[in-house]
């Protein structure tokens, strides 16, 4: 993990964050300035210069991370039809 990259800080606690989903390899929280109704960042929990160095690295936290998007998706899809 970086001492400086803000994504770091928040999986070691020490910035609060919303969080929505946690595992070993990923964690999932609420944007802070969401640009959407429904604005999660998914993010590995080891540190990456960027997605692609994850696509190369980490083929395997890279489809977590992409299963826990649909299931957000999924989520909050369900949510707004019940509310409706």
């Amino acid at each position: 993990m970086s001492d400086t990259c803000l994504f770091c800080k928040i999986i070691r606690k020490e910035i609060p964050a919303d969080i929505v989903f946690e595992s070993v390899n990923v964690i999932a929280f609420n944007d802070i300035t969401p640009q959407a109704p429904t604005h999660v960042l998914i993010v590995p929990k080891f540190h990456y210069v960027n997605a692609a160095e994850v696509a190369a690295d980490a083929q395997a936290t890279l489809a977590e991370m992409t299963t826990i998007a649909d299931a957000i998706r999924s989520e909050e899809h369900t949510s707004e039809l019940q509310s409706h």
